[in-house]
């Protein structure tokens, strides 16, 4: 609300649609939830794309 003001908190079209803004702050932290860390991607990408090894586990 900070940056988009008063106008932040007015919703438009039925019921409400998002603004660009409003779905990149809702949306964007959720995005990289719902794909698993960047770490565990790419280990699975190394394992059974590239055939690499896959990591020790901790002691």
């Amino acid at each position: 609300m900070d940056i988009g003001g008063t106008e932040s908190m007015i919703a438009e079209g039925f019921p409400y649609e998002l603004t660009l803004d409003q779905k990149m702050f809702l949306f964007t932290r959720s995005e990289t939830i719902y794909g698993g860390s960047n770490e565990i991607q790419r280990n699975v990408l190394g394992e059974r794309v590239l055939g690499l090894p896959k990591e020790p586990n901790p002691a």
